[in-house]
């Protein structure tokens, strides 16, 4: 394990650390950066510095880690206190200043080291549910100060119990003779005996002289039911050390790359998380990796030949789990060859070009190579055909510009109106395009699926339950739901008697808490959202207060 400092950093909390989740776990587009410790299913637990140093920035952000403070410690390390409500008075003063000062509620404030120092153990906050929580706790990280990555929190010597192993329930096995991408892996249920796991079947026909191998399981904790990551992974062939994985140190300019460790395709068509043992070929995240064979964990089996497979599993507690079988490779088989697609290579740049969509893609967008398929139709409704660009099911890393060029006129008051459209075939979302040369639209994308375009004249919309002229004088608060139909409200203001006050955002809430910006007395306010194409909703209402 890393030499990190022990006992350094204290609970941040005054509850015992139960953990919702910790390091390196699985997340849609990311791996979880920190610890998320439970408060109760409460908010408003006081939040204490974990060691001494200096409050170094303040975040608001209506998603992510929602009200954030971070503390810079003279020992090398950053932490992070995120999804909190308050801040302790003199620092909620100050955010409050420049909020007003700025005229805004979402910023990014930095401090120098004789601003707001702190002691281990003094109070900074409470915790809370903003952002992008989805019930009340506590993310707190642990960060290279050098690098900017967060680290694993549990190898600091923090205080909480598990004696629970993580717990394999799938094993995955790959043809890497073929994309990751055009393939579904096959896939073994494993049962526990005598503290081991096994699948049903003893020994596993492997469809390839190269076989890749992945997982899928969760780690649990003392007195906690939420899965959790493990922490190191070995993969043996033959009692020869093939793979290993080791959860530590990932920055957020890498984390993205969960879509190249774990099979995208399996979790987006099953849900399932498949951790994998070999390294595809866009994959950049290397560090992670502590040993791989020469063919990026991929294992090399001879005709006829059968091997023992054994996989060791550790949490950061070092409790064990091992998941044992046979693979074989009995014969070669004929691996299919797609066909009506265009190969789009890993590490290459790669574009498309049809009649009214194209698109072009760098050399570190794909992590396997494609064959990607596409198709079009007519609709009615839109100002341009329906494009099938290849599946949603395949990642891409980086954003690309699309452009695609409507099949009709667009008159001319909507040139500025019109909306890309994207489905997955499970949701539907929409984002501003803007006219490119030559008639085309374009707009930036990270995903593929289905795109067309459509004209977006509709304002969002503004609701709330307040009444015009109503006596607020018991209220704590006004607050609006604010929705769009097809893109998100990009602009927003809330005005009392002509003067800014503090609205805050929460997916589609919007909040002000009454304040001294707001004496008692009569008062007008105005409330305006406008979308990504700059359609706009005002609404007025007197009250009393």
């Amino acid at each position: 394990m890393p030499a990190y400092p022990q006992h350094y950093f204290r609970n941040p909390l005054n509850i015992p650390i139960f953990l919702a989740g910790n390091f390196g776990e699985c997340r849609p587009g990311h791996f979880h950066s920190g610890m998320d410790i439970k408060t109760n299913g409460e908010e408003n637990q006081s939040v204490y510095a974990a060691a001494a140093g200096y409050v170094s920035r303040i975040k608001m952000d209506k998603g992510g880690f929602g009200h954030a403070i971070y503390i810079t410690h003279p020992n090398g390390y950053t932490t992070l206190y995120a999804h909190l409500n308050n801040f302790v008075p003199e620092l909620q003063n100050y955010l409050r200043h420049e909020q007003y000062k700025q005229e805004k509620w979402d910023i990014d404030i930095s401090f120098t080291a004789s601003q707001f120092p702190v002691k281990k153990g003094q109070q900074i906050a409470w915790s809370g549910n903003t952002g992008g929580s989805t019930a009340p706790h506590l993310h707190f990280e642990i960060r290279d100060n050098k690098t900017e990555h967060p680290l694993n929190p549990e190898l600091f010597g923090l205080p909480f119990i598990d004696k629970e192993a993580p717990i394999p329930h799938e094993l995955a096995i790959y043809d890497m003779d073929r994309s990751i991408y055009e393939q579904s892996p096959q896939i073994f249920s494993l049962q526990k005996r005598n503290k081991m796991y096994f699948p049903k079947r003893d020994t596993i026909i492997s469809y390839s002289a190269d076989a890749g191998v992945g997982l899928n399981i969760d780690d649990y904790m003392d007195g906690s039911t939420n899965t959790l990551a493990f922490y190191s992974a070995k993969l043996f062939l033959d009692d020869s050390l093939q793979s290993e994985i080791i959860l530590d140190n990932i920055g957020y300019e890498e984390t993205r790359y969960i879509n190249a460790y774990a099979d995208y395709k399996t979790k987006e068509t099953e849900g399932k998380w498949m951790q994998c043992f070999f390294k595809l070929p866009g994959n950049k995240l290397d560090h992670i990796y502590h040993h791989l064979n020469t063919r990026n964990g991929v294992l090399l089996l001879s005709e006829g030949k059968t091997y023992k497979i054994r996989i060791e599993i550790k949490d950061a507690k070092q409790n064990i789990s091992i998941v044992s079988f046979y693979l074989k490779y009995p014969e070669p088989y004929a691996t299919p060859v797609p066909n009506d697609c265009s190969l789009f290579k890993t590490n290459q740049n790669n574009s498309f070009i049809k009649e009214n969509v194209m698109f072009s893609l760098d050399h570190e967008t794909l992590y396997d190579d494609i064959c990607f398929r596409f198709d079009k139709k007519p609709t009615p409704d839109a100002y341009s055909e329906i494009f099938m660009l290849h599946h949603s099911y395949v990642p891409v890393h980086h954003s690309f510009e699309l452009k695609i060029k409507p099949n009709k006129v667009i008159p001319f008051d909507l040139h500025d109106k019109i909306a890309l459209m994207y489905t997955d075939g499970k949701d539907t979302s929409g984002k501003a395009a803007w006219p490119a040369d030559k008639g085309w639209y374009k707009a930036s994308v990270r995903n593929f699926g289905t795109y067309w375009l459509v004209a977006d004249t509709t304002a969002p919309q503004i609701k709330s339950t307040m009444k015009n002229g109503a006596d607020m004088s018991k209220a704590s608060q006004v607050l609006f739901t604010v929705k769009d139909e097809l893109t998100s409200v990009k602009h927003y203001r809330g005005e009392i008697d002509g003067k800014w006050v503090c609205f805050e955002q929460h997916d589609d809430s919007f909040f002000y808490n009454f304040d001294e910006h707001c004496p008692k007395g009569k008062h007008e306010l105005i409330f305006t959202a406008s979308d990504e194409n700059n359609n706009t909703q005002t609404v007025h209402y007197t009250f009393i207060r």
